[in-house]
């Protein structure tokens, strides 16, 4: 999901199918596929407008496709046939430079780069990319395992057998936490920052929901050190989201939590399942998304 404006909402899913709302706050949705993508699981979103958007799908072979005309017509960019390429995120610095990351290669995270808004993407150097441990993975759940930071630096989390906060552009450094991990199911799933200095990941393990233990993590000094939440979301979550001030959303197949205290604390305000939720600017609203079974979005005003 990428929320441009109040009025502006693009999201992604399964079997090629791409929505836009460009009225009514997301009453009115158009549904589109793209033509000759229709096994696509468009995990990575990014839209610059209510024309302008690129997708990227989780899954062998990679693919990102553009649209320049709020998605009447896609031409693809970039396509990677690699045995084992497995895309998790997309992110812009600015208008013109962006940056995919996806799960290990040979060893090491797979990292693409534009520095045209998109239209073509070369990949980093094997020298430049951070490595990885055995075991150790990105998740793709909502998209939102890679994030950008307000310095132009990124951001991005891990799990599997082991999880890690990885921070960096050029260079990464690697952060160690106590996020649970160990299986291929655990980990941190999500990450975002108020600020430069204080953000929240969450996640945990998907084929155990309802289970709490360490699976929403805060920091205050940029991803340095990291301490577990006091009170912790009601299960795993696959994305969380700032909101405005010390206010976090976050989200999951069991519920939905929000924190007023910077993730320290938070509560349950919805039993009711979804995969990613997006922000308006300003934090006035926000909608969530889910699977077919709780396939609706909903408004949220402060």
């Amino acid at each position: 999901m990428n929320v441009v404006n109040h009025s502006v909402i693009w999201v992604s899913g399964t079997e090629g199918k791409v929505g836009r709302s460009v009225s009514n706050r997301g009453t009115n949705w158009e549904w589109l596929t793209v033509p000759g993508y229709d096994t696509c699981d468009w995990r990575s979103l990014v839209a610059f407008s209510d024309k302008r958007a690129l997708l990227l799908n989780a899954g062998e072979p990679a693919h990102i496709v553009l649209t320049t005309d709020g998605g009447q017509s896609w031409k693809e960019v970039y396509t990677n046939t690699a045995k084992g390429i497995f895309f998790d995120g997309m992110v812009f610095k600015n208008a013109a430079e962006g940056m995919a990351i996806g799960d290990p290669v040979d060893g090491k995270f797979t990292i693409i780069r534009t520095m045209d808004s998109g239209k073509t993407w070369q990949p980093d150097p094997p020298a430049k990319l951070p490595e990885a441990k055995e075991g150790e993975a990105i998740f793709a759940a909502s998209g939102t395992s890679l994030r950008m930071l307000p310095n132009g630096q990124a951001c991005f989390v891990t799990g599997g057998k082991h999880s890690r906060f990885f921070i960096g552009w050029d260079k990464w450094k690697a952060n160690n936490w106590n996020f649970t991990q160990g299986e291929s199911s655990q980990g941190a799933f999500s990450v975002a920052f108020a600020d430069q200095l204080n953000g929240v990941a969450v996640g945990g393990d998907y084929l155990k929901d309802s289970v709490t233990t360490n699976n929403c993590f805060i920091t205050k000094d940029g991803g340095r050190s990291w301490q577990v939440a006091v009170t912790s979301p009601g299960g795993y979550r696959s994305c969380v989201q700032h909101i405005t001030g010390k206010k976090y959303l976050a989200t999951g197949p069991s519920g939905t939590d929000i924190s007023e205290d910077g993730g320290l604390n938070w509560h349950t305000i919805s039993k009711e399942g979804f995969h990613v939720a997006g922000v308006a600017p300003g934090g006035v609203f926000v909608w969530l998304a889910g699977s077919k079974k709780t396939g609706h979005f909903r408004t949220m005003q402060q």
